[in-house]
């Protein structure tokens, strides 16, 4: 059973930047895929990026693509959210998820989720 621990989460403003970090044991993540959702109050949870344990394959959604980047560290076990440029409507909790791999990063079946970490940008 594959364990997700986010953090890295808190208070900036508008303009600035986070990084978000996501530790997972549990298995050998060979097939699978990591994934950054975020919810916002009264909104549905969304897809913001994803990556596969190997190789370069790397999605994310249109609002956060030139200010976020999602990277990997197969031996640290960690998978990384680089956030910048920061907005208010980025104001989330945001969630570490895995899953096998298949019909793309963003399709993927994202079955392991982390127990969120909250980001509030201020205006």
């Amino acid at each position: 059973q594959v364990q997700l621990v986010e953090s890295g989460g808190g208070l900036v403003q508008a303009g600035g930047s986070l990084r978000l970090s996501c530790v997972a044991s549990g298995r050998t993540f060979s097939t699978y895929v990591f994934g950054w959702f975020r919810q916002a109050p009264g909104k549905e949870r969304e897809f913001v990026s994803g990556i596969r344990w190997y190789g370069t394959s790397t999605d994310y959604a249109d609002s956060v693509k030139g200010r976020f980047a999602i990277s990997r560290d197969n031996a640290k076990n960690t998978v990384y959210l680089q956030m910048n440029s920061l907005k208010p409507e980025d104001t989330a909790v945001y969630y570490c998820a895995a899953g096998l791999y298949g019909g793309g990063i963003a399709g993927s079946q994202f079955d392991a989720w982390g127990q969120g970490t909250q980001v509030t940008v201020s205006s």
